[in-house]
């Protein structure tokens, strides 16, 4: 017997089905979207995967934390030892007879007053590490924090009035149930207001897209992103 010929209709079916499979998302809808300052999504802007696609080990993060933590340290504070304690040399009584321990000057670190001993002296607690560590922990946090929804991108940050009241009410949108840790990253110029209005609401921290630090993101439990900032990372990233 000769094989069943398909009908048209059989093909037109299944024709419909494969174009289903091959178009489950557009490019488009995998952007990231872009917020204005009432929490309202406005629009979607193309996914830099060289900035929120960098992978990281969490070895070298937790090294760059070392560095980082270790570079804050001063290292400024300084006790005087015996000898440089202001005050005479003379042996404070006689060395036999009196019943009493021997000593010389006063300056010893047992009495009052003396030297310090094994004190702490000025030191360099600094620590390194290569550029290149650095540019790959970077863009590794800032990858970990996007995919965790941390991270929002927000435009209209310019038009906002210097009030702290004004301030709080857009922070409110974006972090109500997540405040004492938000950081709002901005570009270097044209900000001026935003940080006016939020520099006296204790749980904000501004910081300069050219600038922050893998630290500074680790700490904050939400980011905001000013839309004008991505052109910043693009090019710092472009630059290490």
């Amino acid at each position: 017997m000769s094989p069943a010929k398909k009908t048209p209709k059989e093909v037109t079916t299944k024709s419909s089905v494969g174009e289903k499979k091959n178009g489950p998302v557009k490019k488009e809808e995998a952007g990231i979207p872009i917020y204005n300052t009432v929490g309202q999504e406005v629009e979607r802007v193309a996914l830099p995967k060289k900035i929120f696609e960098e992978k990281g080990s969490d070895k070298l993060i937790a090294q760059y934390i070392r560095v980082y933590l270790a570079c804050q340290r001063q290292g400024t504070i300084s006790t005087k030892t015996r000898g440089e304690v202001a005050g005479s040399t003379r042996k404070i009584y006689r060395q036999k007879g009196t019943g009493r321990a021997r000593h010389g000057p006063i300056k010893a670190p047992i009495f009052v007053g003396g030297g310090v001993a094994h004190g702490p002296k000025p030191r360099d607690f600094s620590l390194t590490m290569n550029k290149k560590q650095k540019r790959r922990v970077f863009f590794a946090v800032l990858s970990q924090k996007f995919s965790a929804g941390d991270i929002q991108v927000v435009s209209g940050f310019s038009e906002i009035k210097p009030r702290t009241k004004e301030t709080c009410k857009v922070l409110d949108h974006f972090a109500s149930g997540e405040k004492k840790r938000v950081l709002v990253v901005l570009p270097e110029k044209g900000f001026e207001h935003m940080r006016q209005g939020g520099r006296n609401v204790s749980y904000v921290e501004f910081a300069d897209a050219q600038t922050v630090n893998p630290y500074a993101m680790l700490k904050a439990r939400k980011i905001l992103l000013a839309k004008e900032s991505l052109a910043v990372l693009e090019k710092r990233h472009h630059e290490n």
